[in-house]
């Protein structure tokens, strides 16, 4: 065999290709290299999805003649010196510039801030530099990409449509406007102006990209531990999507996506979202450069942790504690479109009142309904009253509207007016009223009575004979290490030997239970993220399930303190805001909306 130096215009369309993957990649670079360079504006132009032109002007710090022409060599790059582990700009590694001037026709025009300096051009037309000439340009740089791939027509055809490689360059641009709300950003992409992001704070620029909705319906998020810093916004549980692209992640400020983030995001909202529905997020992670290896792929949009199982439990505590805090709180999303459906009802005919009952003249006196009293307990009074119910014969008629002695209109949620429809609880408050879901709010209330339940001993099942599970020493280390915290979740597990594992008890919640399949995902899980919180949530997907087979069915018909009781114990209730798919378990509407639908 016989080994030969490849030619350096082969080279360089190698390290191209690791580098520019489609045109969103150099509309990254361009803007990273803006960013370095101190800009304070940055505009951004493309046309036909950036295949035949890509254009991005700063008005930063700019080049000489001679840093311009070294700009566009390999590997030559004014951000790094020679350590690689502080690395505290975006770009480092010196390719982005000659990848370009590889696969496409490459023109810059840079004036160096001294205005002594002139502005000079220098071209490189698929891998042809051409000299360093004088230009005209009052300040910055403009660099200008032209016939992407006209060289390799291969690459060109795996390029999707013009819409969607633009929609890729718009995904691009906002992702890396959030991190840097002191610079103006502008994107006219097929030319018309699709993006236009000005100077703001953080708060602000997430809600030039993600919509004032969004940030009217997250979560504030600011914890620190052992030196890194998590802060950012995160949605409501009820406020989900159907994928993750909602989902923006930051280390140092730098755009990632990386799968610890994405896997403490979603372990952080497995309480509360169904498997097939999102998160919305926007999270930033600071922390010493030294303690995350950026430079792991060429692109820059992977990082490795020092600490991966130290950024992933403080993800997941802090996502999960914000949760906690909000209290009964549902997503301002749904309240808006119920008062657009309250709307859309003008146009309809005019039709009998579905209610039935006394009308409108209610009363109430101090006279209390049992359920009001049991407020301290998790599962609150509808836990004693749920006790009561007989399933065989309804509580009282639908839609019927019970007269009161209690003025529960103080409570959060307000006191009970009516059942419609035998699975929904209107209710009055100050403020306005609130429509609650009978079946969705006892589900929360009775997860959280047995997660409370789960967390003061878990009921074991003694195996008759105990089960061994062989696997490879190393996780037979990693598992006895954990194994007092796996006894907490009912696995009770010892050493056999060097490459066996004995299971002698396991939660009986779980059931019928492949014993060998939970062991090895453990001993996996704990080897990628020494965490053992794969057993936590296969116990709370369990009772998540007892929970929605034990609650209270939709098109059960409840007495009034019955349904007293049930908003009651919503208030005091952790996350009870949604269920545990994610639907929210209540809807409220303002006395202000509802005045405003009626012209008042």
């Amino acid at each position: 065999m016989t080994v030969i130096r490849l030619p350096e215009s082969v080279v360089n369309q190698i390290a191209a290709g690791e580098v520019i993957e489609r045109p969103a990649s150099i509309v990254k670079e361009l803007i990273e290299n803006a960013i370095d360079a101190g800009a304070g504006r940055i505009d951004i132009v493309t046309a036909n999805g950036g295949k035949t032109l890509i254009r991005v002007i700063d008005d930063g710090s700019g080049m000489r003649r001679n840093d311009l022409e070294l700009a566009t060599q390999r590997h030559c790059t004014s951000k790094l010196a020679e350590d690689l582990l502080d690395i505290r700009t975006l770009g480092f590694r010196g390719e982005a510039l000659p990848s370009i001037g590889a696969v496409a026709k490459l023109q810059i025009i840079s004036r160096h801030q001294s205005s002594t300096d002139e502005a000079w051009r220098i071209a490189i037309s698929h891998g042809k530099p051409e000299a360093a000439s004088p230009a005209a340009l009052s300040g910055g740089t403009s660099v200008e990409v032209t016939d992407l791939f006209a060289t390799t027509p291969a690459r060109l055809k795996f390029l999707k449509s013009d819409q969607a490689e633009t929609n890729a360059i718009t995904e691009i641009v906002k992702r890396i406007a959030i991190a840097f709300p002191k610079i103006r950003f502008t994107y006219s992409g097929g030319g018309r102006l699709s993006l236009d992001y000005g100077v703001t704070d953080r708060a602000g620029r997430i809600a030039q990209v993600l919509g004032k909705e969004f940030t009217q319906n997250a979560l504030i998020i600011d914890a620190e531990r052992e030196g890194v810093h998590f802060s950012g916004l995160a949605g409501l549980p009820t406020y989900n999507r159907g994928n993750g692209q909602h989902q923006f992640f930051y280390v140092n400020g730098r755009p990632v996506r990386d799968k610890t983030l994405t896997g403490a995001l979603r372990a952080a909202y497995s309480d509360f979202l169904a498997r097939d529905r999102h998160p919305v997020a926007v999270l930033f992670l600071d922390l010493e450069p030294r303690h995350v290896d950026v430079n792991v792929h060429p692109a820059k949009a992977d990082v490795r942790f020092r600490d991966p199982g130290l950024v992933r439990g403080l993800i997941v505590g802090a996502l999960r504690q914000a949760i906690a805090e909000t209290g009964a709180r549902s997503s301002g999303e749904r309240n808006f479109s119920l008062a657009e459906a309250f709307k859309t009802g003008q146009q309809m005919h005019h039709a009998s009142p579905s209610f039935s009952g006394t009308g409108p003249s209610w009363r109430t006196s101090p006279n209390a309904p049992p359920g009001y009293s049991s407020r301290s307990d998790m599962a609150g009074g509808f836990s004693e009253s749920q006790a009561a119910f007989d399933h065989s014969q309804p509580s009282g008629d639908t839609g019927r509207i019970e007269e009161t002695n209690e003025d529960g209109d103080a409570y959060p949620l307000g006191a009970a007016r009516a059942q419609l429809h035998k699975n929904y609880i209107v209710s009055q408050t100050e403020n306005g009223l609130v429509i609650v879901d009978q079946h969705a709010a006892h589900e929360r209330i009775v997860y959280e009575a047995l997660k409370k339940g789960m967390e003061s001993g878990i009921a074991r099942q003694i195996l008759l004979v105990p089960e061994i599970v062989d696997i490879p020493a190393e996780d037979v280390n990693r598992l006895m290490d954990r194994a007092e915290e796996l006894s907490r979740y009912g696995l009770v597990i010892e050493a056999f030997g060097p490459g066996a594992i004995a299971v002698r008890e396991v939660p009986s919640m779980l059931g019928e239970l492949d014993t060998t399949s939970l062991i090895r995902d453990l001993a996996d899980e704990i080897a990628e993220w020494d965490s053992t919180e794969g057993l936590k949530e296969r116990l709370e997907h369990v009772a998540a399930t007892m929970a929605c087979h034990g609650s209270v069915r939709s098109g059960r018909i409840l007495k009034h303190e019955e349904m007293n009781a049930l908003l009651r114990s919503i208030e005091t209730t952790p996350n009870s805001g949604q269920c545990n798919h994610g639907r929210p378990t209540f809807i409220e509407l303002s006395l202000k909306d509802i005045e405003r639908l009626f012209g008042r």
